[in-house]
Formats: structure tokens, C-alpha cells, sequence
């Protein structure tokens, strides 16, 4: 490889120089390039050093030219080593916020997050708008997934592969798919700079603050979430209320309309309320359910999907005047003694429902007694039957 010498730099920075340019940063920027944009420049030990010229300066640094980083560098051609950038200079709120985040621990590592592993290269870093900025909302994915989506790197640091989780997603595909910029990305929900483990109770994704995270995008969903029973249950403190991601989790987000996702649904909300999912079995719904049907009324068809309210309050779609509405979605118009049916109710309850219980015990009973009767009509049928034979070989 090329190396250009102190002296032939010299002679190429000092007839920069003198090329009549009137801004210092264009003078300084056309000095450097005089030396860096020549082809097979490069250091002693092989490192190119070549910058292409028209890169930066369409850069977001190219008009501050390089001095504005490189301050240590004053005179031409210039020492050895050159002093390493520091990008908090500038970028203060930026770089605070980076020291206090999850790649801090990680960073002392060159291939950790650090300015340069998020925006590209030092010298062609462009404008977060511009397409080709490796930040761009259609490319941040990607850019994030070159360590979320390293295998290796998962296994060390002991995180999923967050990458091939999103790109599948309903958020993934809607941006890398159908182009659409609105699109949820990593930074919609971990931010920029600032990124936080989920662990920690400032961090977006924090369980608190996740319907807050998500509703900044679905904004009418989150109204109805928190007006809703699990959402007063966060507000008043409890910590095992559901949010978003209990049901939709955090990165393989399906889209709800699919048959997939909808056959999964009660399995889902039956990992909090199990017992109200055995009664739900038991019935013809349930049972249809398991049969793998999609046109059948799941928990979401009659208790709502995000604005879930008991049956106590009035707003509720199972409180007994609006029974005829949410039950008629499915049956067209229905009567009071249709809705008087009880979906969830349970054979096991004796207190609640105590004509049910003991129906129930009759019938295991009855059940219990007609097997006995013909377990033991056969056995002594069949002992019947062997001494017959017996006795009929034992003739002449």
C-alpha cells in the first residue's frame, strides 16, 4: 500500500493553502485532504487513512472542518499519534446519556455501542433524515441488529436475539415490508442515547411506564387500557397487573387479525386467571376453541380487549343491560333468557352455584355406578361363560 511522505504532505497541504479559500474551516478541510484524499494512504502498520473528500464534506461535520474534532492537530504535517476524538465535546447531553446507559458496561470493548458503531464512519456521519444514515429509521433495525442479532454476542451477554424477533413482528414488517417510517423501531420504545435495562424503574421500558411507552403511538388503546381494570390495578401500585407486553410481548408483536394470534388468545389470559380458562373449556366455545376454529367467541369477544371492566360496573359490556348487545354480536338479536346462560360457571363452587355442584356429583355418581354394574356384569358373565365351557369339554 501507498504512504506519502511528511515532505510530499507538506508541499500538497501548502499548496492547499494557498488555494485562496476564505472560510478557515474550507481551508483547514482542503489542507487535510490534500494528504487524506489520496488514494493509499495509509499509517505503519497498514490502516488506511485515505478520507473521501466529497463524503465529508457532505457529512453533518463537513462545513466545521477538522480542526472542530481534531484540535489537537496545529500545524502541518502534524504529530503522531493524533489525541482520540471525543465526541461529548459537543454532543454533551448526548454523550452524559450514553455513560449512564446499559452500553456503558460494554463500551471499553471496540465493538461495544459507541458513537461511531450506531452513526458509521467518523468522517461520513450523516443527518439521522437522511436515508442513507445508518439511523435512518428504515436502517436503525439493522444497525442495532449487527450486536442484538450476534449470536455470539447474545450468548455473552446473556440477551435474546432481539433482532429476528423484531424483523418478523407486525412493527418489523410494517417498516422493512411495507416502508411505512411510523413504524415502531428499536429507539420508539429504548430511545436514543439513554437506554436503560427494563430493570430499571426510569426506563421506558420499565413495566410502569410500558403502556405510557406503547401509547405514544397507540394513543386511543392506551385510553382504553387505563380506564380498564388492569390498567387502574397498575395505577393503584400492583405489580403483577398485565400491560401490553403480557399479552402482544415486547419484540415478536403478531398482528392481532391473524387466526395464529387469535387462537392463542385465551391460553394467554388464562396464565393470570386459570381458573376462569377450565370454565371456559368446559363450555361449547372453549371446546370449539380447542378444535383450533377461529369463529367462535374467545375472552376479548365478550370482556373487550383493553377497556376490561367487571361486571359491576355499568360501562361494562357483561353488565346485565348490555349482555344483549355483546352477546348479539355473535347471535343476532337475543332474549333475557338467552343471557341468563353463565359462561364461566363452575361445577366445583358449591357456594356459588350449589345446583350445578350437586348436578355434578350426581352425575360422577351415576357415571361411577353404571361402569361398576357392567364392570362387574362382565366379570361375572364372563366367569359364567368360562365354567360353561368347561363344563362342556369335560362331556363325553
Amino acid at each position: 500500500m501507498q504512504k506519502l511522505s511528511r515532505f510530499g504532505c507538506s508541499l500538497l497541504a501548502a499548496a492547499a493553502l494557498a488555494g485562496g479559500l476564505r472560510a478557515q474551516s474550507a481551508l483547514n478541510a482542503a489542507a487535510c485532504l490534500a494528504c487524506h484524499g489520496q488514494p493509499g494512504i495509509a499509517d505503519a502498520q497498514g490502516h488506511s487513512l485515505q478520507i473521501a473528500a466529497s463524503a465529508f464534506t457532505g457529512s453533518v461535520h463537513g462545513a466545521l472542518g477538522c480542526p472542530a474534532c481534531h484540535s489537537d492537530i496545529r500545524q502541518f504535517p502534524h504529530h503522531l499519534p493524533v489525541a482520540k476524538v471525543n465526541c461529548a465535546k459537543c454532543h454533551a447531553n448526548e454523550g452524559s446519556q450514553l455513560r449512564g446507559s446499559v452500553h456503558a458496561a460494554v463500551m471499553r470493548n471496540p465493538a461495544a455501542p459507541a458513537c461511531l458503531n450506531c452513526h458509521g464512519s467518523p468522517h461520513a456521519i450523516l443527518p439521522v433524515r437522511d436515508p442513507r444514515s445508518p439511523v435512518y429509521p428504515l436502517n436503525l433495525p439493522h444497525t442495532c441488529g449487527a450486536c442484538h442479532g450476534n449470536p455470539k454476542l447474545a450468548k455473552k451477554y446473556g440477551l435474546p436475539n432481539v433482532y429476528s424477533m423484531y424483523v418478523d413482528s407486525i412493527h418489523g414488517l410494517a417498516l422493512t415490508r411495507d416502508g411505512l417510517l411510523v413504524a415502531a423501531t428499536c429507539t420508539s420504545c429504548h430511545g436514543s442515547h439513554a437506554i436503560l435495562s427494563h430493570t430499571n424503574p426510569a426506563s421506558p421500558t420499565a413495566r410502569a411506564h410500558v403502556p405510557a411507552t406503547c401509547g405514544k403511538c397507540h394513543a386511543g388503546i392506551e385510553a382504553k387500557y387505563f380506564r380498564g381494570a388492569h390498567g387502574q390495578a397498575l395505577r393503584a401500585g400492583v405489580g403483577l397487573a398485565p400491560v401490553c407486553i403480557n399479552c402482544h410481548t415486547a419484540h415478536s408483536i403478531s398482528n392481532v387479525h391473524t387466526a395464529a394470534w387469535q387462537v392463542k388468545t385465551t391460553a394467554k389470559c388464562g396464565s393470570c386467571h386459570a381458573r376462569r380458562l377450565a370454565t371456559y373449556h368446559d363450555t361449547f366455545h372453549g371446546q370449539v376453541t380447542q378444535l383450533g376454529f377461529v369463529a367462535t367467541a374467545r375472552c376479548w369477544s365478550c370482556h373487550r380487549a383493553h377497556q376490561i371492566l367487571p361486571a359491576s360496573d355499568p360501562k361494562s359490556s357483561i353488565a346485565r343491560a348490555n349482555l344483549p348487545a355483546t352477546c348479539g354480536q355473535c347471535h343476532g338479536r337475543v332474549t333475557s333468557g338467552f343471557t341468563s346462560y353463565d359462561p364461566h360457571a363452575d361445577p366445583g363452587n358449591r357456594r356459588r352455584y350449589p345446583a350445578l355442584y350437586y348436578t355434578a356429583r350426581f352425575m360422577n355418581l351415576l357415571l361411577l355406578g353404571v361402569f361398576t354394574f357392567f364392570g362387574l356384569h362382565t366379570v361375572l358373565w364372563f366367569s359364567r361363560s368360562m365354567s360353561e365351557w368347561t363344563v362342556r369339554r369335560g362331556k363325553p
